[in-house]
């Protein structure tokens, strides 16, 4: 197998593979809000096997490579509870298929395209309605804006972005509302519990 043809023949298994699978991630992440860990470790299993055969040891490396540059670039944001863990294992997996220079790459673009639509969200508040409280979800999740699409959903005429984000936090049902409730709930328990 020649050098040309042996990478069209990757890149086609890539296509055949993470396409369907990111849109089904996808698909159960918009319906349940969690990407199941089988299909993670099924994606990125098949993503070392076709690194393995196509490519050998080398291609073993770029997709370890590929894995932690996946991890690196979401962690931070799952850190501040802006995503959930299935999202970052879901940009692992994806990471040892495209090695890490496209993976980086498809961050890049990702953000930048997910920082548009977290803009057109605040800025026109007739397509949030549009879209609904799952559709501004479905828009933004996965690549870390679910706060800033729980912010342009709090339906109120003249308030500010702080004060949206407030009644957002505070009064909204979406997931982000109670993750940031919880977490400030939990983080207010532990100082009661050390200040006496």
């Amino acid at each position: 197998m020649g050098t040309h043809s042996m990478y069209s023949s990757f890149w086609l298994t890539t296509c055949a593979v993470l396409i369907p699978g990111i849109l089904w991630a996808s698909w159960i992440d918009y319906k349940e809000r969690r990407v199941p860990n089988w299909l993670n470790a099924a994606i990125a299993a098949a993503g070392f096997l076709a690194q393995g055969y196509f490519f050998g040891l080398s291609g073993l490396g770029t997709a370890c490579a590929g894995l932690a540059v996946g991890f690196a670039v979401l962690i931070v944001p799952w850190l501040m509870h802006g995503m959930g863990a299935g999202d970052v294992k879901l940009m692992m997996a994806i990471g040892v298929w495209l090695g890490p220079y496209v993976t980086f790459m498809s961050f890049c673009v990702g953000a930048l395209v997910g920082g548009v639509i977290a803009i057109a969200m605040i800025a026109t508040p007739l397509f949030v309605k549009s879209l609904g409280s799952q559709g501004a979800h479905a828009m933004s999740s996965g690549i870390g804006q679910q706060a800033v699409a729980a912010m342009a959903a709090v339906p109120t005429k003249g308030m500010s972005i702080a004060a949206k984000g407030r009644a957002a936090y505070s009064g909204s049902s979406s997931f982000v509302g109670k993750k940031y409730a919880n977490y400030q709930a939990e983080k207010k328990r532990k100082m009661d519990m050390y200040r006496y």
